[in-house]
């Protein structure tokens, strides 16, 4: 069985096919389910954040199982294989791990080392794990990745900046609202539009940056006033929380607003905005108005964008920006970090593989012991049974220290390229068929808290 990585990201896709191609928490078990309906899938975890859609599936045969992807994610998106195709990049074995362990790291992130995608990959596969898609392949490899960006996050200074899509976005907007002729800038109020993951972070953000008053906005009033309330209590700051109906009086009064739902359609109306800057005219503010739409499928109405006074700072306009890189020193140090895991990892994997052969081997020794043994007793009945123990021991010690060398021997060179046709000679030399993958030791579940959170890839 090897893994399988179908997936598109900020690196390899404009954010409309990101948009299309986007798996909400709702939709997740759903689309898991018509990936394990392909026989040539076993397990299924699919990752999906603002900034990347990844499909990890345990295959036992390449194209059968690539082919079922496509119709999947054909069918949710609604778009054609050639066209995601276009797109997408395509990983397996070694390389779909060595891949879930770069972006577990932050080093295949839009912003360069932030912590947050360690929070999705957890997500990711609990919530396989709740709908019995994740089996032991992804059970091992999740862990391993988990473990993997947390070593790089403390053994580097990758993310020694803090920075988030949400620090670099406010930067960008600290940069639009700053006076040309003194260098001042202007972020006191702001407005938040969401109050999930994504939005507790980016009120904390906006907490940090010297915001003193803020409003939450969002469709469930309660959720707004319950993350109101804890950034108030938390920071010493005024925070109003309010319902989608408040939105173009809250913006109206706000220096920067910040979106970041993962509604499906436009959450924040040209029509809002229109009326927004209707107010602010009316009080003579004269500064822009700033909206970082961090959102995916986007939150903003694009004709918004198109609004004298408004600027958009969204995900595309992000890419390639400045701040979202790492030092180099750091990035290099992370890889090497990768490399030694992944290397660890299949020695592991490898090992693991040949385990079950390495079993059936020696229980053939066994029966081929016990056969004889009672074929003695037959042929000798008047032995005294402290004879016969003695024989059935001396001729088990002769059998163990002959299998010693060849079954230790052969879990070694499992670990080395083209390993497995080690064990393979053994199966077809001594007819073996090695047990169901069952007979391996359920693997133990991940534990319950994780200190990074449950942010996304953001």
């Amino acid at each position: 069985m090897s893994v399988l990585l179908f997936g598109v990201s900020h690196r390899s896709a404009p954010v409309e096919v990101l948009e299309r191609l986007t798996v909400s928490d709702h939709d997740r078990p759903k689309l898991v389910d018509e990936l394990l309906s392909s026989r040539a899938i076993s397990e299924a975890m699919v990752v999906s954040t603002c900034n990347r859609v990844e499909i990890y599936a345990v295959v036992d045969a390449f194209h059968p199982a690539l082919e079922a992807v496509g119709e999947v994610l054909g069918d949710h998106s609604g778009m054609t294989v050639n066209e995601m195709t276009r797109h997408a990049y395509v990983r397996y074995s070694e390389a779909a791990v060595e891949h879930l362990f770069t972006v577990a790291a932050g080093l295949d992130s839009l912003v360069v080392g932030e912590q947050q995608i360690l929070g999705q990959i957890r997500n990711a596969y609990l919530s396989a794990d709740a709908n019995d898609s994740a089996g032991r392949v992804l059970h091992e490899l999740a862990q391993q990745a988990l473990r993997v960006g947390k070593r790089v996050h403390t053994e580097t200074g990758i993310d020694r900046a803090g920075a988030s899509v949400v620090s670099v976005a406010l930067h960008r907007a600290k940069s639009l609202l700053t006076d040309p002729a003194t260098g001042a800038h202007r972020l006191r109020t702001a407005v938040v539009v969401g109050a999930g993951a994504m939005g507790g972070l980016a009120t904390a953000q906006l907490a940090r940056e010297g915001v003193t008053e803020m409003s939450v906005v969002n469709r469930t009033v309660e959720n707004a006033r319950h993350l109101a309330d804890n950034i108030a209590a938390n920071h010493g700051i005024t925070v109003h929380g309010v319902g989608l109906d408040d939105l173009p009086a809250a913006m109206a009064a706000a220096d920067v607003v910040v979106s970041c739902t993962g509604s499906i359609g436009s959450v924040v109306s040209v029509g809002a905005v229109h009326s927004a800057l209707a107010e602010r005219n009316r009080n003579g503010e004269s500064t822009p108005m700033v909206i970082c739409d961090l959102g995916l499928p986007r939150n903003v109405d694009p004709a918004a964008a198109r609004l004298p006074g408004v600027h958009v700072v969204d995900i595309e306009g992000l890419r390639g920006h400045s701040e979202t890189q790492a030092a180099e020193n750091d990035t290099l140090a992370a890889r090497s970090i990768v490399a030694a895991e992944l290397a660890d990892y299949l020695t592991h994997q490898r090992q693991a593989e040949v385990t079950p052969t390495v079993a059936a081997l020696r229980q053939r020794a066994a029966d081929v012991v016990e056969a004889e043994i009672l074929r003695l007793e037959t042929r000798l009945p008047d032995l005294e049974n402290n004879q016969r123990d003695e024989v059935a021991k001396t001729v088990r010690r002769v059998v163990d220290k002959l299998l010693h060398a060849p079954t230790v021997r052969v879990k070694q060179l499992a670990s080395t390229p083209n390993g497995d046709h080690y064990a393979e000679a053994l199966r077809e030399l001594f007819e073996l068929k090695p047990g169901a993958a069952e007979s391996v030791s359920a693997p133990d579940r991940l534990g319950t808290t994780d200190s990074t959170g449950e942010q996304g890839d953001r």
